[in-house]
């Protein structure tokens, strides 16, 4: 396709930015509606399961699907991935329990991982290497535009009409985006001769599922040793060496092992691995900071963390400009790690004391250096495999960071609430609070952070004591922040270490010309392969 006119690329661009416009838009709405939604339905217990069953059925269908769309084609699959996302949301607006809602999520799931697979592909099918960059940006700006648009639109909804045109209201984009591609887009030909590799699709599927429930429940729900967190990972791991005896059988597998053979694949999936972990780490505990620490209030915390997403974009885009222009990845990435590194080594210091203006210089500074890193992770993969697997390449780097993601957030929530027990222990045993705490019911929910977060539960709290406890309560509360604190800053610390070790294996990444053309089948770093037939498109 990349022999197509200008101008039909970039419609066919535009319907595809639509498409994930319409995924991301979905999901991002969700955030600020969601309290209102489980309060509705009485389903506190289960608010996890709206996110984990989104990300589990996400995951599976991306890496999946990439396969798949090198056989069958792209289009196929982002128009199913539109449909099915379309009835997903369709079916969440219409939820009358949390399990349905949560079955409607994993449905949105199976969708969002088709779009998302599929429409960093389409750019590869479009654009030789060296031209992929600029255009890799400006698809990176959508999500940029979703987070910003998106938690407003869901919090207005919220506060103003029914939660449930919260799943509704952007249906009309995704039937836009679903007929300008069904129109536009280019058929392709089915490549003969390629069989669907069913037993490698079980045993990835078996591998991820309990790999990311363990992670996600582990030090929340459960404890890591555990007896259902140890049988996930058994699971896991006995799924794994399944996975690996098949694909080495496999004539067609859906993640062919010999791509690890390849070092610029292995390398730039394992610092997108530490990307995901620095990035959704960032993101799912600076707010615990803001809120809990601070004392900021939720919807300030919202606009507080929005620079991040805005300097992300910013420097996505300038990235894949120079990329193109230059021909040149390596540098970024090693600008783009030190940046993100310092700017996390920097949240170490932070403190209840810190200022708004040093929090918000800290988070851009990682929002700045993921920018110019993500990108390159991703082009450098897809310039170093042959244009025929190019589904599975780039659906692979998505789940090396949603992986890295989850290892992140997993690891950082375990420190934390290790730190915040050794800090309050220590704390309250310093300032004779200790016994109060202990036997005080009242005093001892303040342990968890969560209630730190609601500063409404907190004023409720304060107001069924007596004048002489709101003093205690005020002092435990100073207590509890400046432990939570500590904790929250000893975990950005070990993962500053993480990227910091990215930084240093981004020196080792091999930097090889872009190529000019998608027509061969050969990249650099794989050994020549067998010349297939060529692809036709309408």
């Amino acid at each position: 396709m990349e022999n197509l006119v200008l101008r039909k690329k970039l419609i066919i661009m535009l319907s595809v930015m639509s498409a994930m416009l319409f995924a991301s838009l979905n999901q991002t709405i969700v955030v600020t509606a969601l309290p209102t939604i489980i309060s509705d339905l009485n389903g506190i217990n289960y608010y996890s399961w709206v996110f984990t069953m989104f990300m589990l059925a996400s995951s599976v269908t991306s890496i999946l699907v990439g396969k798949l769309s090198d056989i069958y084609g792209r289009k196929i699959f982002i128009l199913i991935g539109i449909s099915v996302f379309t009835i997903g949301s369709f079916l969440c607006g219409l939820s009358d329990s949390m399990i349905k809602l949560i079955l409607f999520r994993g449905i949105q799931g199976f969708g969002a991982g088709m779009i998302m697979s599929t429409a960093f592909t389409i750019v590869g099918d479009l654009f030789s290497p060296r031209e992929r960059g600029k255009w890799q940006g400006f698809m990176s700006s959508v999500f940029g535009i979703s987070s910003m648009c998106g938690p407003t639109i869901g919090g207005w909804i919220a506060d103003n009409a029914d939660w449930h045109w919260v799943f509704w209201v952007f249906l009309p984009l995704g039937i836009v985006a679903f007929l300008m591609i069904l129109f536009i887009y280019p058929s392709q030909a089915v490549k003969t001769k390629e069989s669907i590799d069913y037993y490698g699709s079980l045993f990835i599927s078996l591998t991820i599922v309990p790999l990311l429930l363990a992670l996600t429940w582990g030090g929340r729900n459960y404890g890591w040793i555990s007896s259902i967190i140890i049988f996930l990972f058994v699971c896991s791991a006995c799924a794994f060496l399944f996975f690996i005896y098949s694909e080495k059988r496999a004539s067609s597998p859906v993640l062919p092992l010999s791509l690890f053979k390849n070092d610029i694949y292995s390398l730039s999936n394992f610092i997108a691995f530490l990307l995901g972990m620095g990035m959704f780490g960032t993101i799912m505990y600076m707010p615990y900071f803001i809120q809990g620490v601070i004392g900021t209030s939720a919807t300030k915390s919202g606009l507080i963390m929005m620079p991040m997403i805005l300097s992300m974009v910013f420097a996505n885009v300038i990235c894949g400009q120079l990329m193109s222009k230059t021909g040149k990845y390596k540098i970024f990435v090693i600008i783009g790690l030190l940046i993100m590194g310092s700017g996390m080594l920097l949240l170490s210091f932070l403190n209840i004391y810190s200022t708004t203006l040093r929090i918000v210089v800290n988070i851009i500074m990682i929002g700045f250096g993921l920018g110019l890193s993500t990108p390159v992770v991703l082009l450098s993969v897809q310039n170093a495999v042959p244009q025929r697997i190019l589904g599975v390449a780039t659906s692979s780097v998505q789940l090396f960071r949603q992986l890295g993601g989850t290892v992140g957030v997993a690891v950082m929530g375990t420190i934390m609430n290790l730190k915040l027990q050794f800090e309050l222990t220590g704390l309250s045993k310093e300032s004779d609070l200790y016994s109060v705490i202990e036997q005080n019911s009242t005093f001892k929910k303040l342990q968890d952070p969560e209630i730190l977060m609601n500063h409404k539960e907190i004023e409720n709290i304060k107001e069924s004591l007596t004048p002489e406890m709101q003093e205690t309560l005020i002092q435990i509360s100073e207590m509890i922040r400046e432990a939570l604190g500590h904790s929250l800053t000893f975990a950005f610390l070990l993962t500053s270490i993480f990227l910091s070790i990215g930084l240093v294996l981004s020196f080792f990444l091999k930097e090889i010309p872009f190529r000019r053309s998608n027509r061969t089948n050969v990249a650099p770093g794989l050994p020549p392969e067998k010349k297939e037939p060529s692809t036709y498109y309408k």
